[in-house]
């Protein structure tokens, strides 16, 4: 065999750099980022060009409970990151924090619909104004990202109920998780201040 055509062989027994289920969730959320890097831009430019924001008359959104709620989500994203830690070493020590993970971004969520419940009442709909429009636009995007994060999260939890997770698994999971954890004090912020 010559030197040449070793140099072309793919490399048999090792693992890749990254996992294909960690490249390819990373490549999703690249194209997540960019659609709501869209949405933020574009309710940007509508703020700057409105006499006032919101426009009057619209209900104000609640700025406390969901910094509240900001904060049960970051609460999420650290339970995460510690089951993951703690898959590690000892597996079956991790079903606790992977368990947190998913009741806090349960409880993120439903509280979200909550909030919505209560704005639908105060007159915030997608037809009142830009700004009820973009709210729901972006905020909705954002809470349908949670729900499929919480549905991975479930899977990754079952998984690792029936001894079936495996690393590259976990890694892809938190990745899409951490997206959606990350992702959210930016559209509070632009959002809701």
């Amino acid at each position: 065999m010559s030197v040449e055509s070793t140099a072309i062989e793919p490399r048999l027994g090792r693992d890749p750099l990254i996992p294909s289920a960690v490249l390819g969730m990373l490549i999703f959320v690249f194209s997540e980022i960019m659609m709501f890097s869209g949405l933020i831009s574009a309710v940007t430019i509508a703020r700057a060009g409105a006499a006032e924001w919101p426009p009057p008359g619209q209900a104000r959104l609640p700025l406390e409970a969901t910094a509240f709620n900001t904060l049960v989500l970051l609460a999420s994203g650290i339970a995460l990151w510690w089951a993951a830690r703690v898959f590690k070493e000892a597996p079956s020590k991790a079903y606790r924090s992977l368990l947190v993970s998913m009741l806090l971004g349960a409880f993120f969520v439903c509280f979200q619909g909550y909030e919505w419940v209560g704005l639908l009442r105060e007159g915030l709909t997608l037809t009142s104004s830009n700004h009820g429009g973009f709210f729901y636009l972006i905020v909705g995007a954002h809470a349908l990202h949670a729900v499929a994060g919480l549905t991975v999260l479930s899977f990754a939890f079952l998984r690792l109920r029936s001894r079936r997770l495996t690393p590259d698994f976990l890694a892809a999971t938190q990745v899409f998780w951490f997206f959606v954890v990350g992702l959210w004090p930016f559209l509070y912020l632009r959002i809701y201040l």
